[in-house]
């Protein structure tokens, strides 16, 4: 998709009555995309003056390739992290709309930077949905739409890094991991493999909000953070390498030999924190 669409994607939303900001999120945010990356937006509104759907779907329809099986829902309807959006495609790319409702966000990053922090269930997040998530979208966001200066006023709190939220996080998810990990020994005589795979990517998952919140990072998604993982100054060594060592081991109906290079990442894991926490 062309910058140039992309420009005229957001002066269509920003015309939608209720649309008080526009954000380009994700990968193409950050400078971190492929060529197949989808284009995220997130679209900011203040609680009691919601955008409704058959507006976007109006201001989207000249713009997007296929109007009529576009997904675009009412807020909401994607539960209450997630909240709602759409799914379209504009200039041959996949766009996702999110949206973002200013006093939750809000009220979410003053919460992070008291060091509380929530995790709840929800679809599309196999580890589950991170309250920190919407700090993490505001400050890695790139506004493409902020009259009032909501935006910019919301990316102030985000900045630099609260160490009440790098403390919750590593408390909350440093146990997490050990326990899964011993919760999938359970499984082996029985030779349950999903729940022994499930507790492993639960395993990883925590290990992976750990080194984020160590190295001071907003983490916004599970997909592609332990590859990032790796890549952070504070961090397991080997640490892809011995993840996919964890996979092989599963694969080959070795559980054993995969929660023993679990319970190795994690002690270092462990070893990192006290060190961060000491120093």
């Amino acid at each position: 998709m062309a910058d140039s669409t992309l420009e005229l994607l957001a002066d269509a939303l920003a015309a939608v009555p209720g649309v008080a900001a526009i954000t380009l999120g994700g990968s193409r945010a950050r400078g971190t995309e492929t060529p197949s990356s989808d284009f995220d937006l997130g679209l900011y509104y203040h609680r009691g003056s919601e955008p409704k759907a058959e507006r976007l779907r109006e201001a989207l329809r000249a713009l997007i390739d296929e109007p009529d099986p576009a997904v675009v829902t009412e807020v909401g309807e994607w539960g209450p992290w997630i909240v709602g959006g759409a799914w379209i495609t504009a200039g041959g790319a996949k766009v996702d709309l999110l949206y973002r409702c200013v006093e939750a966000v809000s009220d979410v990053i003053r919460a992070c930077r008291e060091g509380r922090v929530s995790m709840d269930y929800q679809p599309g997040h196999p580890h589950g949905f991170s309250s920190a998530i919407w700090m993490g979208e505001v400050a890695l966001c790139r506004p493409l739409h902020d009259p009032d200066g909501l935006l910019e006023a919301l990316k102030a709190a985000t900045a630099p890094y609260p160490t009440p939220l790098r403390a919750a996080i590593v408390r909350r998810f440093q146990w997490e991991a050990l326990f899964s990990i011993e919760n999938a020994k359970t499984a082996v005589d029985r030779d349950d493999l999903t729940h022994i795979a499930g507790c492993a990517y639960r395993a990883l998952g925590c290990a992976a909000q750990v080194l984020f919140a160590l190295n001071g990072r907003y983490l916004i998604n599970e997909k592609g953070a332990i590859q990032e993982a790796a890549t952070l100054p504070i961090t397991v060594s080997d640490l892809v390498r011995r993840v996919l060592r964890v996979w092989q081991a599963i694969g080959r109906r070795e559980p054993r030999q995969s929660l023993d290079e679990l319970r190795a990442i994690e002690r270092e894991l462990r070893e990192l924190s006290a060190s961060a926490r000491d120093g």
